[in-house]
């Protein structure tokens, strides 16, 4: 049979540091919910440099991904009709050098700096919310 569950690959896009430390969240264009910028993975791509794939067509973002995830998370990926698939997205943290004005997905979703303790009352996902807790929690110490 094999694990069906969908491989998904994200960027945490961060900006500050200490108390200001703040996270990039994008909404996602079926739902308009708050998200990481994410997607599938790719042949010859690294979770890594996919991870600043994504920041850059969802987000408009440029910067330095690390090259080890700093965690993950698990969702239900929802496909056409009212199907679903469970996904478990890779987690990796970018320091972000530069905010374009003008990126691929643009006028399908919009983007905004949070805090990160806000920005875990706004994602859907429980295990992302801990993450961003963890973060501000070690960021604020």
């Amino acid at each position: 049979m094999g694990d069906q569950r969908g491989r998904q690959f994200a960027a945490l896009p961060l900006r500050g540091k200490g108390k200001d430390l703040e996270v990039m969240l994008v909404t996602s264009r079926d739902t308009g919910r708050w998200v990481l910028p994410k997607g599938w993975a790719e042949e010859g791509l690294t979770g890594s440099k996919l991870a600043a794939k994504e920041a850059f067509e969802e987000a408009g973002l440029v910067g330095t991904v690390a090259a080890v995830p700093i965690g993950a998370y698990g969702y239900e990926k929802r496909l056409s009709g009212d199907r679903t698939r469970p996904c478990e997205v890779a987690v990796f943290t970018m320091r972000v050098a530069r905010e374009l004005e003008d990126w691929p997905e643009r006028h399908q979703r919009r983007r905004q700096w949070f805090r990160l303790s806000e920005a875990a009352q706004l994602v859907q996902e429980q295990d992302l919310a801990d993450l961003l807790q963890r973060l501000a929690a070690r960021s604020a110490a």
